[in-house]
């Protein structure tokens, strides 16, 4: 079994299924790029998965009329799967990968491999969203590809731009500490490697690329974005549960501030909150009257609460508090809740009170009533937040940013080798010369 040798600067694999049409010629030109534009040592790994045409055989020819080409064969189909087994299996520093139909110019490549030689970044994407791309591609995969990505921006706090852009790059100590948390195999592999990359503190660089649309792709279009939302809801499951460990990976090798924050004075907290508390008081206002026009005083009340109560917790976690980062965030909007429920008995036992005392007070009497019961609720809302719910992260915070940044990159060199090992049993690299097709083929 051959591998890239440990002075190998750049593996830049090729996933193909059934890619017998067009794959020599991609090869081949991106082979004479490569040649032309880099300097470091370098290899083209063609990673066939389960391909039932002559995808393999081509690919094995090409490791005899080309020099540093290398052939991997899975017997199980996902690109994601075979992109995890060439780059757990590779000695290269920097690991790459691009479509097989090259729909991305090659000139990007080069920016997308010097930050990640450098150490300046973690990962690096081609985005085709950026104000100074070029992307010529149909209406509807434009609009499919930003609504994905919006979504991914709104619902996960992505700040990448572009998950599914087939031209990334990431560092070998990153790829060995990343891709066994990564579950899936097929389409979704690349946004869940950032997603997870994102949250354990990686720095993923961006390029506009030149891009234009393979009018052979036979991606299913449909069926992809429903696999792109299952596994979404999964990561988020993962995430919030704790069950994928993004904080070992961060203690690892996330990118930690130069110097923890401090919390906030006491006196900040106040005038924080204060500004807040206005803040959720007019938006509450405003949703009561809207809700009040169809669902009645109380599930108007009771709404609008709770949409405030849920932006108040969000705010105050970060601005009035300084808790950064998303670890335990779900159990403060859980404790947040709890509050607003202290809070929701106050203002609804202001508003069955006055309606006890006067049967025919109007909205305008209601909304008054309900602000001044909303703003000593608020009062005990930040003395039960001071308290109870950021307690314990006002104490961690110094020693939990501290530990961080004492980690830094320290852990980084100690996987490597350990994973390398267990991925060397899994690949199988066909590499020229070798003695005969047939057995080639069978000892992949």
């Amino acid at each position: 079994m051959n591998k890239s040798s440990d002075s190998t600067g750049l593996e830049v694999v090729v996933p193909v299924y059934n890619e017998q049409a067009g794959l020599a010629a991609s090869v081949r030109q991106l082979h004479a790029y490569l040649s032309e534009a880099f300097d470091i040592p370098w290899v083209i790994t063609i990673a066939d998965n389960a391909s039932v045409d002559r995808t393999l055989e081509i690919a094995i020819d090409l490791t005899y009329e080309l020099d540093k080409v290398r052939v991997l064969h899975l017997d199980e189909k996902g690109r994601g799967r075979a992109l995890k087994r060439a780059w757990l299996a590779s000695n290269a520093k920097v690991l790459a990968y691009v479509d097989v139909d090259l729909s991305t110019d090659l000139r990007g490549l080069p920016p997308l491999v010097a930050v990640l030689l450098s150490g300046h970044s973690d990962i690096a994407i081609g985005t085709r969203l950026a104000a100074s791309s070029r992307v010529s591609r149909g209406g509807k995969r434009e609009f499919i590809s930003r609504s994905y990505n919006f979504l991914l921006r709104r619902t996960m706090g992505a700040t990448f731009s572009d998950a599914q852009c087939g031209f990334k790059a990431i560092r070998a100590d990153v790829a060995k500490e990343l891709l066994p948390l990564v579950e899936d195999n097929d389409w979704f592999f690349d946004t869940e490697l950032l997603i997870l990359a994102e949250r354990s503190g990686m720095r993923i660089h961006e390029v506009p690329v030149d891009w234009v649309d393979d009018p052979d792709s036979r991606v299913d279009i449909i069926a992809t974005a429903k696999e792109d939302l299952r596994g979404m809801v999964r990561v988020t499951r993962g995430l919030a549960s704790g069950r994928i460990p993004v904080d070992r990976v961060y203690e690892a090798l996330g990118r930690a501030p130069f110097e923890p924050p401090k919390p906030p004075t006491f006196f900040s907290q106040v005038v924080r909150f204060a500004a807040v508390g206005v803040m959720s008081t007019a938006a509450y206002a405003l949703l009561y009257l809207l809700f009040a026009s169809f669902a009645g005083n109380f599930w108007a009340n009771f709404l609008a609460l709770l949409i405030t109560a849920i932006a108040n917790t969000a705010a105050n976690r970060r601005f009035t508090f300084g808790v950064r980062g998303r670890q335990g965030a779900a159990v403060h909007q859980f404790q947040g809740l709890i509050v607003f429920g202290i809070a929701w008995l106050i203002t609804s036992g202001s508003l069955l009170e006055l309606h006890l005392i006067n049967p025919r007070a109007n909205t305008t009497v209601d909304l008054i009533v309900l602000t001044f019961a909303n703003l000593l609720a608020t009062v005990l809302r930040f003395v039960l937040l001071r308290v109870w719910v950021f307690r314990s992260q006002r104490r961690a915070i110094d020693h939990t940013d501290l530990g961080h940044l004492e980690a830094g990159h320290t852990g980084a060199g100690h996987t490597e080798a350990g994973h390398a090992d267990s991925a060397q049993g899994q690949q199988a690299l066909v590499a020229a010369p070798v003695a005969a097709t047939a057995s080639r083929v069978s000892a992949s």
